[in-house]
C-alpha cells in the first residue's frame, strides 16, 4: 500500500509539472498568432496547434517517467485533455481555457490537476499569468480559495457552444436564478468551487472522460459531487467508452436537489 501511495504522489507531482508546461505552450502559440485551427467533427468542435503541441508534451513526458502505468497489478489510467475550451481559446475567451490531467484507479477518479494558463490575464500587462489547482481524494484540493455560492440561490453553469433543446429544458427545470453559459468542463467546476455557480448542468452526450476526470477529483476532494444526469457515478477504467453519454451533473452542495429536478424526458433521452 505504501508503494502505491508513493507512485501516486510521484504521478501527481509529474502531472502538476507537465500541466504547467502545457499552459506555457498554450500561451506561446496564441502569442505567436498562428493557431492552426482545424475542425474535428463539426464547426464547434475545433483543434488548434496548441492542442496538438500540448498533447504531445503531456503524453510524452508522462510516458517517459511512467512507461507502465500499473500499481501492484491493478489498473491505473491517466485521462488528459491538453486544452479544454478550444473554441473559447480561438475566440479570445481565455479565462475559459484549462489543461486537465486526471488519474483513475480501478475505474475511480482519485487524483487530478487543472492548469489555467490565463488565470489573472485581465489584471494588466504586468500580471503573472496562470495557476495550477490539484487534488487527491482523502488528502484535499489545493491552489484556490474554496467559496460557496450565495445561499438560497440556484445559479446554473452550462455549455456556451454545445446547446440544444434538451440542455435548455434541463437547465430551465432547475428553476435557476441565473444561468452562466461558459466554455470548458474544467472552467465550470472551478466556478462551483469558487462560489460563482451552484450547479453544472449538461444534459448532452458531448462531454468526454478526459473532460471530467480531473475536475471530478477536485470537486469530490472538497465535498462536492459529479455524476451523470441519472445520478450515476462515472467510471474511468481503460475499457470504458470515452463519451459521457448520459450527460453531467455537478454540484458543490445539495446534489440531491438538482438531481431530483431533472425531467424524466431528459433522463429518457440520455441512456447511460
Amino acid at each position: 500500500m505504501a508503494s502505491s501511495h508513493t507512485v501516486l504522489m510521484r504521478l501527481v507531482a509529474s502531472a502538476y509539472s507537465v500541466a504547467q508546461k502545457a499552459g506555457t505552450i498554450i500561451r506561446r502559440v496564441l502569442a505567436e498568432g498562428d493557431l492552426g485551427i482545424v475542425e474535428k467533427t463539426c464547426p464547434t468542435d475545433l483543434q488548434t496547434k496548441a492542442d496538438r503541441l500540448a498533447q504531445m508534451s503531456v503524453c510524452s513526458s508522462l510516458a517517459r517517467k511512467f512507461p507502465k502505468l500499473t500499481i501492484i497489478g491493478e489498473e491505473l489510467v491517466v485521462w488528459v485533455d491538453p486544452l479544454d475550451g478550444t473554441k473559447e481559446y480561438t475566440e479570445g475567451l481565455l479565462d475559459n481555457v484549462t489543461v486537465l490531467i486526471g488519474i483513475a484507479y480501478e475505474g475511480r477518479a482519485i487524483a487530478g490537476v487543472i492548469n489555467q494558463p490565463y488565470y489573472n490575464y485581465q489584471a494588466g500587462p504586468d500580471a503573472v499569468l496562470g495557476r495550477t489547482i490539484w487534488g487527491v481524494l482523502g488528502l484535499g484540493a489545493f491552489g484556490f480559495q474554496l467559496k460557496e455560492a450565495p445561499a438560497g440561490k440556484h445559479i446554473i453553469t452550462t455549455t456556451r457552444s454545445h446547446g440544444s433543446k434538451l440542455v435548455m429544458d434541463c437547465v430551465a427545470a432547475m428553476n435557476p436564478d441565473d444561468v452562466l453559459r461558459v466554455g470548458g468542463a474544467g472552467n465550470k467546476i472551478i466556478q462551483l468551487i469558487e462560489g460563482k455557480a451552484s450547479a453544472y448542468v449538461f444534459a448532452s452526450p458531448g462531454c468526454k472522460k478526459w473532460d471530467t476526470c480531473a475536475p471530478e477529483v477536485i470537486l469530490h476532494a472538497v465535498g462536492g459531487k459529479l455524476t451523470d444526469i441519472h445520478g450515476n457515478a462515472l467510471q474511468y477504467n481503460k475499457e470504458v467508452k470515452h463519451m459521457n453519454s448520459a450527460g453531467v451533473l455537478a454540484t458543490l452542495r445539495n446534489h440531491n436537489y438538482y438531481a431530483s429536478r431533472v425531467p424524466e424526458s431528459v433522463k429518457s433521452a440520455l441512456v447511460p
